[in-house]
């Protein structure tokens, strides 16, 4: 199940970052599971990277070939069906071995490639099968959009469809792309948010620029969602910058790349909740009248995590009162109920400290039936606000996660 659009974009090639996929066996035979995609050498790399404590073998592997490698990365490897997770000392030395043999079929050093993986916890990697597979990912490079979208097929675990952005931008008289992919179904909850992505463009950015950008951006995309509250061990965003098109310098071109980069992680982000587990709801839960932007995410995590809103959200029932609960319990200081006000849709619901005179069970039922529905709190205590997007609970949400390694 998935809410939406469930079409691939067209993607424009960016010269020199090229991707490739292969059908190792890693979990399930005949379908994309290892993905491979080169970046030309003088590119600039950033990375986010999940916070769980128990982070993935391929997490600390990238992490340190990120910070070590002083020409830069040369090589992304991402396998499915197995997260390498919880796996100690074999999983790193797995997650390093995989880097070299790369490496070596590229010609590059081993610090230049950064392993990324997802899947199942706790089980070793398959390491011929994934071995085996390396070659034939590297024969199949390609720049065109067609290899953005197998790409994008080969980092899916329990994901129903490939999820990719684009955006092209005008930077005075040359032209700046920007391409992402990404995946994520389950397990997503901020910090990072089981998701990967990864992002790249064309455009010159220095390196302290493409940091600062990836972590703005990544706080307003992929930190704003959540489908079951669960942080991975695996998670990561990586943004590649080739430096090949032109350099961007100054306020205004700044704030036209920043927008442009906002528009695809917010996309990828949003393609994800979209394609929640079990989904059937696209909620927008946005919380203006907030004393700092943390509170306003307090907020609205506290709602889209709240069980009860989420099964009737699925059900299509007005419960309105599970909303109002949900807001009063947020870790909110000197809270004054009278001043808040609660819209679904364009219905209100609360205002005043209790339910809206003009609201209808009917009205709010209407609301509660579509695919699509905003929510819109608003505190009454100040000038900032967020916004957090999430899903209904279904059936469809336990059955997955019940049959997940099945």
């Amino acid at each position: 199940m998935a809410v939406g659009d469930a079409s691939f974009p067209e993607m424009p090639a960016i010269p020199g970052v090229r991707l490739g996929t292969a059908m190792a066996g890693i979990k399930k035979a005949d379908r994309r599971d290892l993905v491979v995609i080169e970046v030309p050498a003088g590119a600039r790399v950033a990375g986010v990277f999940t916070r769980n404590a128990f982070c993935a073998a391929p997490v600390t592997v990238a992490r340190e070939h990120l910070a070590t490698e002083q020409q830069g990365a040369r090589y992304l490897v991402i396998n499915t069906g197995n997260a390498n997770a919880g796996t100690g000392k074999v999983g790193l030395r797995d997650a390093r071995a995989t880097c070299a043999e790369l490496a070596r079929l590229a010609g590059v050093a081993a610090e230049a490639v950064m392993p990324f993986s997802t899947g199942v916890i706790g089980e070793p990697l398959p390491m011929p099968r994934l071995l085996a597979g390396l070659p034939a990912a590297l024969e199949t490079l390609g720049e065109g959009s067609e290899s953005w979208h197998q790409a994008g097929e080969g980092i899916l675990t329990t994901d129903t469809r490939p999820k990719g952005a684009s955006v092209t931008l005008e930077l005075g008289d040359a032209t700046v792309t920007i391409n992402g992919i990404a995946k994520g179904s389950g397990m997503i909850q901020p910090n990072m948010a089981t998701m990967l992505a990864f992002v790249a463009t064309d455009a010159c950015l220095d390196q302290s620029l493409l940091e600062e950008l990836l972590r703005e951006t990544t706080d307003r995309s992929f930190n704003c969602i959540t489908v079951d509250g669960d942080t991975s061990t695996n998670d990561a965003c990586v943004l590649i910058s080739t430096q090949r098109g032109p350099a961007v310098v100054g306020e205004e071109a700044i704030a036209i790349f920043r927008n442009g980069l906002q528009r695809v992680m917010t996309d990828l982000a949003q393609a994800i909740i979209r394609d929640g587990e079990g989904a059937t709801k696209f909620v927008t839960l946005q919380v203006n009248g907030a004393t700092t932007r943390q509170e306003a995410l307090d907020v609205a995590f506290t709602v889209a995590h709240s069980p009860l809103v989420k099964t009737a959200l699925y059900a299509s029932d007005a419960n309105w009162g599970r909303i109002l609960a949900a807001v009063g319990r947020a870790p909110v200081t000197e809270f004054d109920v009278s001043r808040v006000t609660i819209d679904l849709g364009e219905i209100r619901l609360v205002e005043e400290g209790g339910r809206a005179p003009c609201y209808t069970e009917e009205a709010g039922s209407t609301v509660m039936a579509r695919e699509e529905i905003p929510i819109r709190i608003d505190l009454g205590r100040g000038e900032q606000s967020a916004t957090v997007w999430t899903t209904d609970l279904s059936h469809d949400y336990i059955t997955i996660n019940a049959d997940y390694r099945s």
